[in-house]
C-alpha cells in the first residue's frame, strides 16, 4: 500500500499543490498539520514544547493517522545549555531548567494513529528497508484539535508491542519520577495506569490498530516533507476533542 490506506482514504494531494486550509477540524489525505505536546506547567494549558509537522494519511470519525517523514524539522525540549534532556540524571530530569530547540527527526519515519477520546496514540516504527520493528503505545491526554493540528500532554508511561504480539512497559522510571517531581498527582497517575491497563487489554485482544495491517502501509513518494512554521507555538483560539 502506498500513500493512502485503502479503502476510504481519498486521494493524496499532489506534491506541487499547497496544503488546503483545514475544513473545520477534518483534514484530507496529503494535508500538512502540526502534532504538538504541551508541558506540565501548572494551569489549564502548558506551553508547547514538542512540535512535529506531519502529513495526514486518514482523518475520519474513528481515526486520525499521520506520517512524520524522515528529516522533518521538529521542536523538542532540551536543557537550558542545549544538551539532551536524557543526559540529565533521572533525579533532576524534570526540575533542571529547560528550553526548546529545533532539530531534524533522525532515522526512519513514524506513522502515528489516534482514535478520538482515547488516552493514547499508537506509533509504528520501521528499520532500514521498511523492516517493521514495533508498535509504540504513547500514553497521553486525548488529542485536542485546532485548525492547524492536534495538541496533547504526554503521560510519561509507554508500551512497546512487537510483531510476535509480545509487549512490555517502557519508561516506568520516568513515570515514577514525574510523580515525585510534582508533574502528576496521585489521582492522575492512577488514571494513567488505568489507561495503560486498557491499552494492554486491547493489545491482548489484538484488535485495531494492531490487526489492521498498518505495518504494510507506505507513504506517497510525491508527499513533501512539511515545513516547521515560525509560529509553531501559537495558542489556538479554540480547541475541540
Amino acid at each position: 500500500m502506498t500513500g493512502t490506506f485503502k479503502p476510504g482514504n481519498g486521494p493524496a494531494r499532489s506534491a506541487d499543490q499547497p496544503p488546503a486550509p483545514a475544513r473545520g477540524t477534518r483534514w484530507a489525505a496529503g494535508e500538512q498539520i502540526l502534532w504538538r505536546y504541551r508541558d506540565h506547567a501548572p494551569g489549564p494549558e502548558g506551553a508547547v514544547h514538542i512540535c512535529r509537522p506531519v502529513t495526514v494519511v486518514r482523518d475520519t470519525e474513528e481515526l486520525l493517522a499521520v506520517w512524520m517523514a524522515p528529516g522533518t524539522e521538529c521542536v523538542k525540549p532540551v536543557l537550558s545549555d542545549g544538551t539532551s534532556v536524557h543526559q540529565e540524571p533521572l533525579a533532576t530530569r524534570y526540575t533542571a531548567p529547560r528550553t526548546t530547540a529545533r532539530s531534524r527527526w533522525f532515522g526512519t519515519g513514524v506513522l502515528k494513529l489516534a482514535r478520538p477520546g482515547e488516552p493514547w496514540s499508537v506509533w509504528l516504527f520501521w528499520g532500514p528497508g521498511w523492516q517493521f520493528k514495533n508498535w509504540y503505545v504513547n500514553l497521553e491526554e486525548p488529542l485536542s484539535r485546532w485548525a492547524g493540528g492536534v495538541d496533547s500532554r504526554d503521560h510519561f508511561l509507554d508500551i512497546a508491542v512487537y510483531p510476535d504480539r509480545s509487549w512490555e512497559w517502557l519508561d516506568e522510571d520516568e513515570f515514577e519520577q514525574a510523580q515525585r517531581a510534582g508533574l502528576m498527582d496521585r489521582e492522575q497517575a492512577r488514571r494513567v495506569r488505568e489507561a495503560g491497563r486498557a491499552a494492554v487489554a486491547a493489545i491482548e485482544e489484538w484488535g485495531a490498530p494492531f490487526s489492521a495491517g498498518w505495518q504494510d502501509w507506505r507513504p506517497d513518494p510525491a508527499w513533501r516533507i512539511p515545513a516547521l512554521p515560525d509560529d509553531w507555538d501559537r495558542t489556538p483560539a479554540h480547541m475541540t476533542s
